[in-house]
């Protein structure tokens, strides 16, 4: 018996617990997890320290390091994304409907756990600690593969969690790592119908792509994040600028970062100047059209790949474009369906692009790198959905849950 079916047969032990547990159950073990992340930080420090060392031996870029980098705060930041979940309501058990029929039958839809959920992932061990804490809040188990670039901080991580959650008196295995990061455990893990209910795939296009062509678990697909900022003829140009500055460099390795801006004809002459003086304070590349390189001198030729690239790193697409109706044309055409935004005073454009872009989530005057479960009020995410089967967008704790019928009868027969 393999070590992954191990894990796969103690997750479900463990799920037939957790989906009946209470709330309060729960949430204090929410508070355990999230208290022993802040007494071990030094621990988990210690071994985001070798993950960084290795990474820089191999020569990672600074943007994928500092995906990769935890601090004090960044742990501070995890344990109050636990502390988080537990104000917010608990989804399971639920009714979100019920009605009656002529012959008497009372028809209800619940909300119940998923029971096994499992997770492969890159580079960011934060990830490891929101995912434990959405699947518990939800009553599921999940098994965690990471990255081999994060290995010693997920093993450090899942450690000080799993430990926190058998002291509350929850079963050890609602949270397990996967330490073996080689492919073939990744593609036995694709396959573990058995014991996974639901696989989600977190991370670069490659990563995305290879679970969703080689599971046979069930797959919710995450973003690859080829995110546009347009700029409109009519807008606030400090605006425009602090928006796009905001969403390429804030965090440029992460899915909700801007890699792309269209700008409008009519202002290009003016803006593009403004904007490419902005970014290039911040180190920023610019890839560009034809139009984009004849008003930014030292801007580089854009090829037809870079238009459906997601570069992150210090490295932005910039084109001009006709108008809204371009925008949204070439957004529909080369984006990956994450976030888009509009920088505009136009209310007729502001709904246009609203109404016609086809994304997760789309903006008007702000940055894409709102995209985001605590942002969105969720207290953390497992991902942002960038399908549109059961769950689009930042996935919180409603979209880690399913649905059964309840029906009450009264001696009925058909």
């Amino acid at each position: 018996m393999s070590e992954l079916i191990l894990k796969g047969q103690k997750a479900k032990e463990a799920s037939y617990e957790l989906g009946n547990l209470s709330t309060t159950e729960k949430n204090n073990a929410l508070k355990k997890m999230a208290e022993s992340l802040i007494e071990n930080t030094s621990k988990i420090l210690k071994a985001n320290e070798k993950d960084l060392k290795a990474a820089i031996e191999k020569g990672t870029s600074k943007a994928m390091l500092d995906r990769l980098s935890l601090n004090e705060g960044r742990i501070a930041d995890m344990a109050d994304g636990l502390t988080q979940l537990i104000a917010l309501p608990d989804p399971v058990g639920e009714v979100i409907s019920m009605w009656k029929r002529p012959n008497g039958l009372q028809i209800g839809k619940q909300r119940v756990s998923m029971g096994v959920i499992g997770i492969i992932y890159e580079a960011r061990p934060n990830v490891t600690c929101d995912a434990a804490g959405l699947c518990l809040k939800t009553g599921n188990a999940v098994i965690l593969r990471g990255g081999s670039e994060a290995i010693n901080s997920n093993k450090e991580i899942v450690k000080v969690l799993a430990n926190a959650i058998e002291e509350a008196g929850l079963p050890k295995n609602s949270v397990q790592l996967v330490e073996d990061t080689s492919r073939e455990v990744a593609l036995e893990m694709m396959r573990l119908n058995d014991y996974i209910d639901v696989l989600i795939p977190r991370g670069g296009a490659g990563l995305i792509q290879a679970v969703v062509k080689n599971a046979t678990v069930p797959v919710i697909e995450t973003g690859v994040g080829n995110c546009h900022i347009y700029v409109d003829e009519d807008c606030d140009f400090e605006m425009a600028k602090n928006i796009i500055v905001n969403a390429k460099t804030s965090r440029p390795a992460v899915c909700n970062a801007a890699e792309k801006m269209l700008i409008n004809e009519k202002i290009a002459k003016e803006f593009l100047p403004i904007i490419a003086k902005a970014l290039k304070d911040k180190n920023v590349e610019i890839r560009g059209d034809e139009s984009v390189k004849t008003l930014i001198s030292d801007a580089v030729s854009a090829t037809e790949e870079d238009w459906s690239r997601e570069y992150l790193d210090y490295i932005i697409g910039a084109k001009v474009v006709k108008n809204v109706d371009e925008a949204i044309n070439h957004i529909n055409k080369y984006g990956s369906g994450h976030s888009e935004a509009i920088v505009t005073k136009s209310y007729e454009n502001s709904q246009r692009f609203m109404q016609r872009v086809n994304a997760a989530a789309v903006y008007v005057n702000a940055s894409t790198r709102f995209t985001d479960g605590c942002e969105f009020g969720f207290g953390a995410e497992i991902g942002i959905s960038t399908q549109k089967l059961h769950a689009r967008g930042p996935m919180g704790l409603a979209e880690l849950t399913t649905i059964k019928y309840i029906i009450y009868g009264n001696g009925q027969i058909r």
